[in-house]
């Protein structure tokens, strides 16, 4: 929007325009102001960019000049909506590309990412094991100005020094026994891109100030030789280990750490987060469905009670993997407490009495009732009758308890034993 400051009559330090700037700064999502003042009164027009203006035209305006400014107001203000829908947008779902929490701790972390995306600094991520510290690291890239170049990952744990550096910096013909042809290492791939490394604190001493030089100079050579390469990345590292106690005891490098630790990222276990265990279960249940060519549709009040109630030292990783078995074991839309890991599942014997019981009679039903159609071929009005009970009951059992007749079931009569009638309550 356009604003004539030139009109505008000026009592003492009191300017309506100035006074207008200042109301509509309180708007956020208000259009770009654009003042036109005199061209000899640079003061006003400063004052009025101080309050939130986009910028300022002298009188007359210069129609080419005013037709960029427009343009280029256009395009911020655009751009600052869409940031504020994606935002918005995360919010509503609990979701960051593939990271899921509605949790007050994963919303705040979701915030953050998207604060610092853009900004071309180093991130380092903490947390344990399990709890998606590469996937933060992918969503960071992801909205930043590299996502359209590559993500190089590489975890540090439990190799040898060498073979990081071999991995780290590639190798020129001749290098070392066995080189017999030059390889690009995970940095020189990384190029204009993000390397991600995982667990840096298990890179060795010897390798440390290394990695150090590569950040100071932007540079590198690869094993074997002289000729430095020029390098542009963003450095994203992760770990589950606390760094600056390792500081502390010399194991790490402190002016490394500080390099490293330009912004820090803490990503919670899952077990601070329970309110995040049905929305992540549910994700894991559809996802395994789809993959296993299941029916799995939703848990049992007592299996996501189980899960909810279960501390899970394994975080995220282990969920996935509890859900999966649980899926592969079921037969039909309903996941029961059974269907999970024992230790997921043994929190079920500390249930309140009542829910127990009845989850034990549904069950107690759903496994005669099967039996029973199983044994009569799949044949209702035969199955109603070995049970004793009516047709019409035993359809509403059928849809109740979720049971779906088999597609390849044979219509070859079966001799029957009759059962002890009045077996269903």
């Amino acid at each position: 929007m356009f604003l004539d400051l030139r009109a505008a009559s000026t009592q003492g330090d009191f300017d309506p325009g100035l006074e207008l700037m200042e109301r509509l700064a309180e708007f956020r999502s208000h259009s770009p102001v654009v003042v036109l003042c005199e061209s000899e009164d640079r003061q006003v027009s400063v004052r009025a960019m101080e309050r939130g203006a986009y910028d300022a035209v002298n009188n007359p305006p210069n129609i080419a000049e005013l037709r960029l400014i427009l343009r280029r107001a256009h395009k911020t203000y655009s751009a600052e909506k869409e940031i504020e829908q994606l935002r918005a947008s995360v919010q509503r779902s609990g979701r960051l590309h593939d990271l899921l929490g509605t949790s007050q701790a994963m919303q705040e972390l979701f915030a953050l990412a998207q604060r610092i995306a853009p900004c071309d600094v180093n991130v380092l991520i903490t947390g344990e094991t399990g709890t998606g510290k590469e996937l933060l690291a992918r969503a960071i890239h992801q909205m930043s100005g590299r996502s359209a170049c590559p993500l190089v990952a590489f975890s540090c744990v439990n190799l040898p020094d060498t073979l990081i550096e071999d991995e780290l910096f590639g190798h020129e013909k001749g290098a070392f026994t066995g080189a017999l042809m030059g390889r690009r290492g995970r940095l020189e791939c990384a190029d204009q891109g993000t390397l991600f490394l995982d667990e840096i604190g298990d890179l060795g001493l010897s390798l440390q100030p290394k990695l150090l030089r590569v950040l100071q100079q932007r540079s590198f050579e690869r094993l074997g030789s002289n000729t430095p390469i020029n390098l542009n990345i963003r450095l994203i590292c992760a770990t589950n280990r606390n760094l600056a106690e390792m500081v502390q005891k010399g194991t790490f490098r402190e002016d490394l750490y500080y390099r490293l630790n330009v912004v820090q990222m803490h990503i919670p276990p899952l077990r601070e987060r329970r309110e995040d265990i049905p929305l992540l279960a549910q994700h894991f249940l559809r996802a395994s469905s789809e993959q296993f060519g299941k029916k799995a549709r939703r848990f049992s009040p007592s299996a996501l009670r189980a899960l909810e109630e279960y501390s899970w030292p394994g975080n995220v990783r282990e969920l996935e993997n509890a859900v999966q078995r649980a899926v592969v074991l079921s037969d039909g839309q309903t996941v029961d407490v059974w269907h999970l890991p024992p230790a997921a599942n043994k929190n079920s014997e500390q249930l309140p009495l009542n829910g127990l019981y009845e989850e034990e009679v549904r069950q107690f039903k759903r496994r005669l009732l099967l039996r029973t159609l199983q044994e009569c071929g799949w044949r209702k009005a035969e199955s109603a009758r070995v049970l004793g009970v009516a047709r019409g009951y035993l359809h509403r059992l059928i849809n109740q308890l979720d049971i779906r007749e088999p597609e390849d079931v044979s219509t070859e009569p079966v001799m029957v034993a009759s059962l002890p009638s009045k077996h269903i309550m």
